[in-house]
């Protein structure tokens, strides 16, 4: 009969391993009857002399456990029992041993550990320590109501949202620092209007150019156009800002204690009705309510959501920031250079700093490089006979600052793409749309993803309504993607059209398309987006 209740117990606890919807809580119980049945020597055929039998009241207690859980101090005092005195439960636990059950907690065991009959070995206590492994301890789960993976664009400006609404939220950074590398990235009316409502645009203008014009010419140095911003798209606001500064920028306004470096993700998973469960590197994990994925292209959290790998689009890039101490004589133009299936620009950030890229097609991504001179000089044999100006500025770039990147982006074809959240968890940015850089759209999207998140985010919470929160993300989901969709597609198609290789179709570009039928502002009209003020509040919900 008792043989019968442990199997019993076994298959319960493989059952609950199975399924991410078993509490810690849950699986310290199962675990914690597991090795109270196989404590009390009650194996068939054992030659070992019975300490105790198994009577009715530790029945009675057992069953207990399952039906109406158990005070965590009473299962840590039997699991810290069972680690030092190997099985023996009803051993007293001397003063010091109880002090520091209060921080002991049954890990999860691997269901293998739970096997639902057992050889009739029982020669020696070393050999049933090895069938059952000793009980470690691992700190609770701490509590947090939102976490945002990731301390990128995406996850600051979100980050930055929830603190001017008064929410309070949690970042996990896996580097030790905000991330230094990376070049400068262009914003345009859209992005900016996101940083004016989250109160930081200010701030970044002073020490940025705002682009002027734009300026194409082929390869041989040959004007093809030029445009003046202001009479193309009236009201249009350009900058080229760096990264580093950006992101300093976001981050600097937060709460202290808000972003919690060298936190790598290991995992995620479903924790019932408490949410989310992420485990990190480092052995901590922390149950949120609701999970932000703010963590990149590669987002571990997109992939545990379902989504594809994005997809390498055949192009390659280099990209660099060249400063020039004593100053620079360009004008705050855009300078486009177009040849055959490879195309290169620059345009000044700054009085000192220029910012520059070459694209050019690649049937793989190739090797990674990790000599910086290597990567530098690989750009200028790409470009050795093009205009002087563009190869002035890749020589004052230094080569700690050139970097090379494959080009790839996920088209969310509907039905077939999983929806942006699920469950409480929900993709920002180029977690969840990744695209190419061709309409200088990245870093915009992901700016706008933030603040029309935290917006309906916001409203849901205030509500205290559960449920209420599930439909603004699903909301969003549904509002962003019928914006996010097209410009993915539409930056990846301009990027092909751009990359021409056939000199036929090269020569109607530069000598038909480009003067006579290119207008700049149809090709800007995507950057039309107007946000409210995110109103700043001192009360933390």
């Amino acid at each position: 009969m008792f043989k019968i209740f442990r199997n019993i117990v076994c298959l319960r606890v493989q059952r609950e391993r199975r399924t991410s919807l078993c509490s810690a809580k849950s699986c310290m119980i199962l675990q914690t009857a597991y090795v109270m049945v196989n404590s009390s020597g009650l194996r068939t055929g054992s030659r070992r002399k019975k300490t105790k039998e198994f009577d009715w009241k530790d029945w009675l207690f057992l069953r207990l456990l399952f039906i109406c859980g158990a005070n965590t101090s009473r299962l840590r005092y039997y699991t810290l029992h069972h680690h030092i005195h190997g099985g023996d439960t009803h051993h007293r636990t001397p003063p010091m041993a109880s002090a520091a059950a209060s921080s002991c907690s049954l890990l999860r065991l691997p269901p293998s550990s739970f096997p639902l009959s057992r050889r009739r070995d029982a020669t020696s206590t070393s050999r049933r320590r090895t069938v059952f492994p000793a009980v470690a301890s691992v700190a609770d789960p701490r509590e947090e109501e939102i976490v945002i993976v990731g301390a990128g664009i995406a996850g600051l400006a979100t980050a930055l949202s929830l603190h001017r609404l008064g929410i309070r939220s949690v970042v996990l950074e896996q580097g030790d620092s905000l991330r230094a590398g990376g070049t400068s990235l262009t914003l345009f009316k859209n992005g900016w209007r996101v940083l004016d409502s989250i109160g930081v645009a200010d701030e970044l203008r002073g020490q940025f150019l705002q682009i002027q014009g734009l300026v194409m010419r082929a390869d041989d140095g040959r004007e093809l156009r030029s445009f003046v911003l202001e009479e193309e798209t009236p009201g249009q606001e350009a900058r080229a800002v760096e990264r580093r500064v950006l992101l300093e920028t976001l981050a600097s306004p937060l709460p202290p204690n808000t972003i919690s470096f060298s936190s790598r993700l290991k995992s995620i998973r479903k924790d019932g009705s408490h949410g989310s469960l992420l485990e990190l590197e480092d052995g901590d994990s922390i149950r949120a309510k609701i999970v932000i994925g703010c963590d990149g292209v590669r987002s571990p959290v997109a992939k545990w959501m379902g989504f594809s790998e994005p997809r390498y689009v055949g192009h390659c890039a280099f990209r660099g920031l060249a400063v020039y101490p004593e100053g620079h004589s360009h004008k705050a133009k855009v300078n486009y250079i177009y040849g055959r299936g490879i195309r290169a620009g620059f345009l000044p950030i700054s009085s000192t700093k220029v910012y520059w890229f070459i694209c050019w097609n690649s049937v793989s991504p190739g090797p990674k490089i990790k000599d910086p001179s290597v990567l530098k000089q690989e750009a200028l044999n790409l470009v050795r006979s093009w205009p002087e100006e563009l190869l002035d500025v890749i020589q004052n770039t230094s080569e700690d600052v050139v970097i090379k990147t494959p080009l790839v982006d996920r088209w969310l074809w509907p039905i077939l793409t999983p929806s942006a959240s699920s469950n409480g968890v929900v993709v920002v940015g180029d977690a969840w749309h990744p695209m190419t850089p061709n309409l200088g759209q990245g870093a915009c999207c992901a700016l706008e993803d933030s603040v029309v998140l935290v917006k309906k985010l916001a409203t849901a919470i205030r509500s205290g309504r559960h449920s209420a929160v599930d439909e603004a993300l699903q909301d969003y989901s549904r509002e962003r993607w019928a914006r996010i969709f097209p410009l993915t597609v539409r930056s990846n198609i301009t990027g092909s059209l751009l990359q021409w290789d056939d000199p036929l179709v090269c020569a109607f570009r530069n000598n038909v398309m480009v003067p006579r039928l290119v207008s700049l502002g149809p090709m800007l009209e995507h950057t039309n987006f107007e946000c409210e003020m995110l109103e700043q509040s001192v009360t933390s919900v």
